[in-house]
């Protein structure tokens, strides 16, 4: 059961509950929203995409460290594939948590503490990186990374509750967009770090963001706010997982943000062994594999704008088609050793992957708005089923992102299988195009076809 929410106007309790608690928060309401919500969210928003940013960085942090790892390291490719792959594993498990901490303990508070768990990976890598140190030291290392993957879901979970419907769209990719560019960011640190300091200094990388991680803490402890709202969701998780469209979602989102972040992993270590006589150094692939990540991210607002005006089934559809279609490209520039052709259609597939990541998320909230209006036809009260379908949506909103992220694992893995069978990606790359065929497959099946579009309206 959901508890009753208080009246109180939001701006007397913000300076009046300690620890910046909102009782009333009613985001669909045109007065509250035009006098108080939009502000209060619009803050929000941009300080959980600054932690939520942080948080992908130290993630995907070994997708740079890797780079550095050179003969004295004795890793083969196989090895630093690994290196990437288990934070990606790790980062998908948290996340599941990481949507319930937000209900428990509030946004604004998960948020200071996911933001200073980003020390606990930093600091030691800042210190042990160097020839010489295990690989099991370095497995350790690369694991403990995988509190950044989690920022993602608690940040996506809590801004979804302070945006109306209309507006959800646009604020799920600005946030995802905003976090998912520290991707590419850490790769520019890392190439500034490589074109200044040279290869030998890994420990730098982890260094430059301890201050940041402080200073994103500070910021959610003194700007951010915690919906009292959230706190009556606590088993959301549970009864979303009973909806159908839980795992359909959940798997679409395999196919775009899963095929991002594993990308993102593994872009600079593809370039590397697959093209070896142009990348002789860590410098020349790093000054290439922000690129992908950067316009990935920059482009994801994008999904969600076009899906708040087409239809996100619409848009995931096609996108699909098209990141088949990328995919192909890359195949054939992977036969044919043409790097400037390979390049064209890896770097259309993170921004394809990133237009889908907005449009699959806008979907989250579109299912849920539409049954609820069914619901309504057949009785029910708006105001009862309109929370609980953001109840639901937010909890979905955590899981989709959990199992997408273990998408990264997968990408991971298929190209160290292929690597070490084929001794190149192309076995990789026919399992890409294969599963973006199935979920163009899937998105028209379920969403697109006249009979189901009646019935989920996305």
């Amino acid at each position: 059961m959901i508890a009753a929410v208080e009246t109180i106007p939001a701006t007397e309790v913000i300076g009046r509950r300690k620890g910046r608690w909102i009782d009333d928060w009613r985001p669909e309401d045109p007065a509250f929203w035009a006098d108080t919500g939009a502000r209060v969210a619009r803050r929000n928003l941009i300080f959980s995409i600054f932690s939520e940013h942080i948080g992908f960085s130290i993630w995907t942090i070994w997708s740079v460290m890797v780079l550095f790892l050179g003969p004295k390291y004795h890793i083969d490719p196989a090895g630093k594939f690994l290196l990437t792959a288990v934070p990606a594993l790790v980062g998908s498990v948290l996340r599941l948590p990481y949507t319930l901490a937000v209900a428990v303990f509030g946004g604004r508070n998960w948020t200071i503490v996911s933001a200073s768990l980003l020390l606990l990976p930093t600091i030691p890598a800042a210190i042990l990186v160097h020839p010489g140190v295990s690989y099991t030291t370095l497995m350790i290392l690369a694991a403990v990374t995988g509190v950044g993957g989690g920022n993602f879901a608690s940040s996506m979970t809590n801004i979804n509750a302070y945006y109306p419907q209309r507006l959800k769209g646009w604020a799920l990719g600005l946030n995802a967009g905003g976090g998912n560019i520290g991707v590419a960011v850490v790769q520019l640190v890392g190439l500034a770090v490589l074109a200044t300091a040279g290869a030998t200094h890994p420990e730098l990388v982890p260094t430059v963001y301890i201050p940041i991680i402080v200073l994103a803490a500070l910021c959610a402890a003194l700007f951010m706010d915690n919906l009292s709202e959230a706190r009556n969701d606590k088993r959301a998780m549970r009864d979303a997982t009973r909806d159908p469209h839980t795992w359909i979602m959940s798997f679409l989102y395999i196919g775009t943000f899963g095929s991002f972040i594993g990308f993102g992993f593994a872009f600079g270590q593809v370039l590397q062994v697959q093209f070896k006589p142009e990348f002789k150094t860590a410098i020349d692939a790093a000054y290439l594999t922000f690129l992908g990540p950067l316009l990935g991210s920059l482009i994801r607002p994008v999904g969600g704008w076009l899906a708040d005006r087409i239809g996100g089934s619409v848009v995931t559809f096609w996108n699909f088609v098209l990141m088949a279609a990328s995919a192909g490209v890359v195949l054939l520039a992977s036969q044919q050793k043409s790097l400037s052709l390979f390049l064209v259609g890896f770097i259309s597939l993170f921004v394809f992957s990133g237009v889908g990541n907005g449009s699959t998320y806008k979907m989250i909230p579109a299912i849920f708005r539409a049954k609820a209006a069914l619901a309504v036809t057949g009785g029910a009260e708006a105001a009862v089923v309109e929370r609980e379908g953001r109840r639901l949506a937010g909890a979905l909103i955590g899981i989709a992102g959990a199992i997408g992220a273990f998408g990264g694992v997968l990408v991971n893995v298929a190209f160290r299988q292929s690597f070490l069978t084929y001794k190149t990606g192309d076995g990789a790359y026919v399992a890409f195009i294969a599963f973006y065929a199935v979920c163009v497959l899937v998105t028209w099946a379920v969403y697109l076809r006249p009979s189901s579009r009646k019935l989920t309206g996305v």
